[in-house]
This record gives structure tokens, sequence and C-alpha cells, in this order.
């Protein structure tokens, strides 16, 4: 694995935004870039903290890129989300340079970061979310990768799969304010293909939110998964014994949506007798 450090993708709040680039160094190059969005309660977290996924991924044969975003203390909300739709766009526009095919883009984020990356996959056609500070260019992304993410804020003392909306926009939120935050609301039949990732025991961010997300998706025909690890935690991904294992399964799923979708269709018809449908 090859990497690069602070190379400068935009600007924000009048200063450099920076990311982190992992190129891998095997034979197998998917042609795919993923960007890895850190968890951190909007509040604190850096790119760094993505370095061993990103080393993970790699050897899958992605380029892995971790952006820094601006976070609560710098920038109020919609910064975040304005600062990884900035990225997502220097991406695409460096294709070349990166050895990847520019509507290969994935996003993978943790927690805060999941959050992020599903606004990401919902909101490409929301111009409101754009950084002025980025490259002039499309922001949409190939498949949402998400970990125990948020997915949806609420004014009042929320349930199970509901988040406090203060918690990202701050004590003077809106309903308003709280619905355009919510990936959920964001649910269509032009959301990209996304894999769901949570634990049961999850107390931070209930398993219940990833579940409504998988229901939602599905129920506009989105090409969704759901995997629910049972006794797992918040931030379970990072044990020894779960990271190799859980990047295995994400890269599966990406080579069978984004990289070479056709190869497992053709596959599938071939060797299943139950994918006949013309028995």
């Amino acid at each position: 694995m090859k990497t690069q450090n602070d190379v400068i993708y935009g600007k924000g709040s009048n200063r450099d935004l920076k990311l982190d680039i992992y190129l891998p160094d095997g034979k197998e190059h998917t042609r795919t870039a993923i960007i890895l969005l850190h968890g951190g309660a909007w509040r604190f977290g850096d790119k760094s903290t993505m370095s061993i996924f990103g080393s993970e991924l790699t050897g899958h044969g992605f380029v892995v890129l971790a952006p820094e975003y601006r976070l609560l203390d710098e920038a109020p909300w919609p910064a975040q989300i304005e600062d990884v739709k900035a990225a997502i766009r220097w991406v695409r526009a460096n294709a070349g340079t990166l050895g990847i095919e520019a509507d290969k883009v994935v996003v993978q984020g943790f927690s805060a970061g999941g959050h992020l990356a599903l606004m990401a996959g919902g909101t490409s056609r929301h111009p409101g979310f754009s950084n002025k500070g980025g490259i002039a260019t499309s922001d949409s992304v190939a498949a949402v990768v998400a970990f125990f993410a948020p997915i949806e804020f609420s004014l009042d003392s929320p349930g199970p799969g509901y988040n406090p909306a203060a918690s990202l926009l701050g004590d003077s939120a809106s309903e308003d304010e709280a619905r355009q935050a919510s990936p959920i609301n964001y649910a269509s039949n032009e959301f990209p293909p996304t894999f769901l990732l949570h634990g049961t025991a999850d107390t931070v961010v209930p398993y219940l939110t990833s579940q409504r997300m998988f229901d939602a998706l599905t129920g506009k025909g989105v090409m969704a998964e759901l995997h629910l690890y049972p006794g797992h935690t918040h931030e379970f991904v990072r044990l020894p014994s779960m990271l190799g294992q859980v990047q295995s399964e994400i890269s599966l799923f990406l080579k069978r949506t984004v990289v070479d979708p056709e190869k497992y269709i053709v596959e599938n018809k071939k060797l299943n007798m139950f994918a006949n449908t013309d028995a």
C-alpha cells in the first residue's frame, strides 16, 4: 500500500480541506474508490482514524481516500455534508490520476460518518448542500456503506431508531431542519446500492436505525443489504477479530454492485439452477 497524506481537496471556513489517499500496490485493482468518513458525533475525530480500514480495503484492490470535514465547533450544519460532497467531486474530477472510473466512487462512513454517507447517497440532486469551495462536477456516488448510522432526527424525546435533533442542529433546531438533515427522508428509487451494518447491543445508536433505513430503501426497490451482528456494540468493527471479516463482506458487496455486477449475474444464471427464470 502506498499513501499520500494531506492532499488538498477544497476549502471551508477560509482554510484548506485535506484528505489522505491509500493506493493498492497488488495486482488486483478494481478501478473503484472508497471515501471513508470518520465518526465522532460530528464534534470530534479525524481522518487518521481511518487508516486501519484503508489498509484493509486497498488489499481488496480499492483506492481509498479519507477526507477531513469541518466539525461542529468550527462550522454548523450543513458544513459537514458540504465538505463530504466537495471531497466526492474532487475524487471524480481526479479519477484519471487516481486510476479509477469517475462513476465508481463509493462512500463508507462510521456513526456520524455513516449519517454523512447516507446523506451523500440521497442528496446528489439537492444543490443546497453543495460546498462552494469545491470543484464544479457531479457529487453522485455509486454505492453507500453505513456503519451504525443515525438516520432520523426528532425535536421531541426520540424513541428507538431516532436521534435528538439538538445533537446535530443545536437547541434552536426546527422541525423542517431536522427533516432535511435526516437521511431516511431521502429514500427513493434513485438511491444507490446501500450496505448497512449494526451491532444489536449498540446503545449509542440503536440497531433499529439501520433496520428502519433498510426497510425504507427496500420499500423503494433499492438494492440494499442489512447485516446485524448479535451482541456487538458501537464501533465493534475495529476489533481485530471483526476488522478483516467485515471489510471482506463490504468488498464482495461492492464488487457485486459497482465493480463488475455483470460477472455475478452471469455466474448466477450459469451455475445456480434456481436462477433460471424460464423454468
